[in-house]
């Protein structure tokens, strides 16, 4: 069993914000998100933050935002770092009753593991027409190999999720640089 083996990040402790709340709307969870991103901005990695619920209590299992750049790990994406976190606190490898919001389109790495964690719900903000793995790219859920498909849904938080990389991308670029694909 994986309970002998993992142990949570302390980084990832589900208790800094609150725990249960059965009012809070999915808007509310990806505010949260929207808030772990905008912590990884301010650490100097992409602005992707991730919230995991437990989808029967509404309560707050993980969340995080990309730590890629601080732990030298091309990996450490937050939706992976929300699923560690997760898996290692109940020590069980599945989540079948949890929910994830992402405030990015999931790229194909992170689709990859919401599948083999069995994650039942998928909500995410702004699409990634060029590293996106759910609605673009290998669109991993639609392939016939793949053994479990969330609900996804799309677009919750758009809005602010895609100025929040487009700031971020633009402040590394600088104000001479070409402009990219609108995200």
């Amino acid at each position: 069993m994986c309970r002998e083996k993992c142990e949570a990040p302390a980084l990832l402790d589900a208790s800094r914000r609150g725990g249960h709340n059965s009012a809070m709307k999915h808007t509310g969870f990806m505010d949260i998100a929207l808030d772990e991103a905008r912590a990884a901005g301010e650490r100097g990695e992409v602005p992707v933050g991730a919230v995991l619920v437990d989808g029967a209590t509404g309560a707050i299992v993980a969340h995080a935002g990309n730590r890629t750049e601080e732990s030298c790990d091309p990996t450490a994406h937050a939706e992976m770092l929300v699923i560690r976190a997760a898996a290692a606190q109940r020590g069980e490898a599945r989540l079948p009753d949890c929910d994830l919001y992402v405030t990015l389109e999931p790229c194909a790495m992170c689709a990859a593991a919401i599948s083999f964690a069995r994650i039942r719900r998928l909500y995410y903000g702004a699409a990634d027409p060029k590293g996106g793995g759910v609605e673009h790219g290998p669109r991993f859920f639609a392939q016939p190999t793949c053994h479990h498909r969330p609900e996804v849904y799309g677009g919750i938080g758009e809005g602010d999720a895609a100025a929040l990389l487009r700031a971020f991308f633009r402040e590394r670029r600088g104000p001479n640089a070409e402009r990219g694909k609108e995200l």
